[in-house]
Order: structure tokens, then C-alpha cells, then sequence
């Protein structure tokens, strides 16, 4: 698979902090590769490192072949990003907020008005952005991150403070994305959401990496006891081995369920910590 992204050996520290520590990994073209851990784990400084906003203290770091650091204006017409809220015009509307940078980018205006609409915003155009609420603000930053038809797309927790059906709307939007052949290097900590959307992830902890790979084999990987939790028509519920299947009487069975760990299982075991902190 062609590269879109390479990292070896980056190591980054801020004084006498330690943020990133000797991080190796890989992203193909045209998957989503998610980077995930707690807050303050070191994910944003990898994206700053990536697009070329801060140096790394060692390590080399690549976009489609060239060094971050090296990264040109032309380069970044590339690239799309959502990050934190900053940019943002607070007295113009939503709608002239993605038009100014769309006639940055020489963008037509239907392609802020279809972006607004697939985000569910495009009702919401006229309402200045000092009155939308949190996850409004965050959809109308994904929209301006696409506006120039990026082929690499980081997305730093893009779904923190939607609602669970706007986030659905945005996951379909981004596997549209990669359907398209756009790369999509996503950082949360919400391994539900890593576990539905990423083609592989990396876990990191306290700047470290300890593990990386395709999810469901990662969760293969950690499943040690092979069972399954049977729920009968009252609701009672009992967990069976794979061995123990064929003794069950299923007449009165109302659903099966894998006992295998999820992500944040897999994350506590390997870290003892959690991952919403």
C-alpha cells in the first residue's frame, strides 16, 4: 500500500516532559488511521509534528514522501484539519465563516452549501457563529477543513460534544471520505468510535505507544477466554464457554453475545488507565 504518512523514532519533549517517546508507525493512502489515548498523551503534538508546526526533538516524519519540516504552502492546500475552535469569525454567520476561506481556496459556493448539508447545517447558515453551540462550531470546522478537497484529512476528536446522531451523520461522512481515496488521521479517545471507523489504530500512553494494529485483530489478539453471553426472554442472563454452546437449550433464548474485551478494555489492561481523563 502506498504511504501517506510515515513516522520513525519521533521523540518530542517539552522541558523536562517527556510528550513523545520514540513513536514509529505508518498510515496508508486512503485509509483512517486512528491515534488514540487519553488527554495529554501526546496526540496533538503528533499532529503539530506531522504538519510541520513544531519541530521534533529526533525522528523523521513524512507527508506523501516529504519531511514535515519542509512542508510548503502549496503542500498544505492539501491538507484539511480540525483541531481546536480557533479562526473562527465570531460576528459573521456560519455560512460567510466557510465562504471566506472557500474564496481562499477559490472554491465554488455550492460546495459550502452541499458540505453545510451533509453535515446538517446548511438550516443553520445564517445564525452568527458567537450563538452556535458547541458541536455546531465543531461540524462547521470539519466543513472548513474539507472545503479545499484535501487528499489528508487529521482530525483531533472531531466528534467531542456532538449529540450520538450527529455523530452517525459525520462517520458516514468520513467513510464517504475514505471511499474517495482521502486519507484520514483521526485522534479520540473514544474507542467505540475508533473501533467502527479505523482501518488500524495505535494506542498511546503517556507518550508511548503500546500497541498498534487492524482492531479486530487487536481485540482478537487480547480475547482470552472464549465465551458468550446468552440473554433468555425474561431477561436473566448466563455466561457459557464455546464448549458449553451445544449444552444450552435455546428454546427460550432471546440473544447471543461475543464476551471478547473492547478497545478501552484492551487500553486499561495494557495501561491501568482509563481513557476519558
Amino acid at each position: 500500500m502506498e504511504k501517506m504518512i510515515v513516522v520513525k523514532d519521533i521523540v518530542k519533549s517539552f522541558g523536562q516532559a517527556k510528550a513523545l517517546d520514540n513513536i514509529t508507525f505508518q498510515v496508508g493512502k486512503g485509509e483512517i488511521f486512528g491515534f488514540l489515548g487519553p488527554s495529554g498523551s501526546g496526540k496533538t503534538t503528533m499532529i503539530n509534528i506531522l504538519t510541520g508546526q513544531i519541530p521534533s526533538d529526533y525522528g523523521m516524519s513524512e507527508i506523501a514522501g516529504k519531511d514535515s519540516a519542509c512542508l510548503t504552502a502549496t503542500d498544505l492546500e492539501k491538507i484539511g484539519m480540525v483541531s481546536d475552535q480557533t479562526g473562527i469569525f465570531e460576528k459573521m454567520s456560519l455560512e460567510a465563516n466557510i465562504e471566506f476561506y472557500a474564496r481562499l481556496y477559490g472554491v465554488e459556493k455550492g460546495r459550502v452549501e452541499e458540505l453545510l448539508d451533509q453535515v446538517g447545517l446548511l438550516e443553520n447558515k445564517k445564525i452568527p457563529a458567537e450563538k452556535l453551540s458547541t458541536g455546531m462550531k465543531q461540524r462547521m470546522l470539519l466543513v472548513r477543513a474539507l472545503i479545499n478537497r484535501p487528499s489528508l484529512l487529521f482530525l483531533d476528536e472531531p466528534t467531542s460534544g456532538l449529540d450520538p446522531t450527529t455523530s452517525k451523520r459525520v462517520h458516514k461522512l468520513l467513510m464517504n471520505l475514505r471511499e474517495a481515496g482521502v486519507t484520514i488521521f483521526l485522534t479520540t479517545h473514544d474507542m467505540n468510535e475508533a473501533t467502527l471507523l479505523c482501518d488500524r489504530l495505535a494506542l498511546l500512553n503517556k507518550g508511548k505507544l503500546v500497541e498498534q494494529g487492524v482492531p479486530r485483530e487487536i481485540i482478537q489478539k487480547y480475547t482470552r477466554d472464549k465465551q458468550v453471553k446468552i440473554i433468555y426472554s425474561d431477561f436473566s442472563e448466563k455466561i457459557v464457554s464455546f464448549e458449553e454452546i451445544s449444552k444450552e437449550d435455546f428454546s427460550d433464548v432471546m440473544s447471543i453475545h461475543s464476551c471478547e474485551p473492547n478497545l478501552e478494555d484492551i487500553f486499561i489492561a495494557l495501561t491501568g488507565e482509563k481513557l476519558d481523563v
